[in-house]
């Protein structure tokens, strides 16, 4: 991870913070044990399919930002930061899918999009801003040889 990132701890708390909330308001959007109208089955097929998406979109988030909050806590090198802490690509819903379901759901998997997005545009500078990344094997050793005098 890059000295100079814009990424700071405050950042992350802060996008955690919405992430958890916008979990809770996802989880409660999408509860199909909850006795409710939802209507014909074929709407019944769209609110589990777009709540799946939905979850897992909200999911990776948490995660991406789980892990930067353990890299700011020292709990995490940069090295594991790299390896494991990537944001896995968004699976936009379908929008067949989308027009089954009520203006708040839609809404409601319009802002996971959001924020996925924004967080992806993160993960995305941050890995822009440091090119060299983690220093491979063949560059440590030139190094190592010109530390030493040894070109």
């Amino acid at each position: 991870m890059n000295a100079s990132t814009d990424i700071t701890a405050t950042i992350i708390e802060e996008l955690y913070g919405q992430s958890l909330i916008l979990a809770d308001d996802v989880r409660a959007a999408f509860d199909l044990a909850t006795p409710r109208e939802v209507g014909d089955d074929i709407v019944r097929i769209a609110l589990s399919t777009e709540g799946l998406k939905t979850t897992t979109r909200i999911m990776h988030v948490l995660a991406w930002l789980l892990n930067q909050r353990a890299y700011f806590r020292g709990e995490m090198t940069a090295y594991q930061l790299e390896r494991h802490g990537r944001l896995p690509p968004d699976r936009p819903p379908e929008d067949s899918q989308m027009a089954l379901l009520e203006i708040p759901t839609q809404l409601l998997i319009l802002e996971t999009q959001v924020l996925h997005a924004r967080v992806a545009r993160l993960d995305r500078a941050n890995r822009e801003g440091d090119p060299s990344g983690i220093e491979g094997p063949t560059a440590m050793q030139a190094r190592l040889r010109h530390a030493f005098g040894r070109h």
